[in-house]
């Protein structure tokens, strides 16, 4: 492969990544706007770090989080699931839709004010993984649970 494709490949991909942090931004754009959420806490401090969590897992670059992107996402907190368990926890937040979760429904599941599968607790430096029943959340920067 020649140099001028290595560099042609990594430019592609920034601009993917730039077109896809462009479409989330318009995603968290209508959550702020949705009066369902108007007494959510620091929602825009929440919404730049769910946005930034869901690029980073979002592995095949298509705008969501499949199967593998969530257990990668799982793993590195900590909390290692095997196939099924991940494929029951995208049946729970999809309704059974779809295999792989939006940026809609992701940012949905962690505003969720119900009971949480998963829950992340970022405090002093130490992520813990929880569980609990109803839909699963995992927590941004900053601590809060319902």
């Amino acid at each position: 492969m020649s140099s001028n494709n290595i560099k042609q490949g990594g430019k592609a991909f920034v601009i993917q990544k730039a077109q896809q942090e462009h479409r989330l931004e318009e995603v968290n754009k209508e959550f702020l706007k949705d009066e369902k959420y108007k007494d959510d806490e620091d929602l825009d401090k929440k919404l730049m770090s769910f946005k930034k969590k869901y690029m980073e897992f979002d592995l095949n670059q298509q705008g969501e989080l499949d199967m593998m992107g969530l257990k990668k996402m799982l793993e590195n907190l900590g909390a290692a699931k095997t196939h099924l368990e991940v494929k029951k926890l995208i049946y729970e937040v999809t309704g059974g839709k779809s295999e792989a979760i939006s940026y809609q429904d992701f940012v949905t599941m962690m505003l969720g004010k119900r009971s949480a599968i998963m829950k992340l607790h970022v405090a002093n430096g130490d992520m813990k993984l929880h569980s609990s029943g109803g839909i699963w959340r995992l927590l941004g920067d900053y601590q809060f649970v319902s």
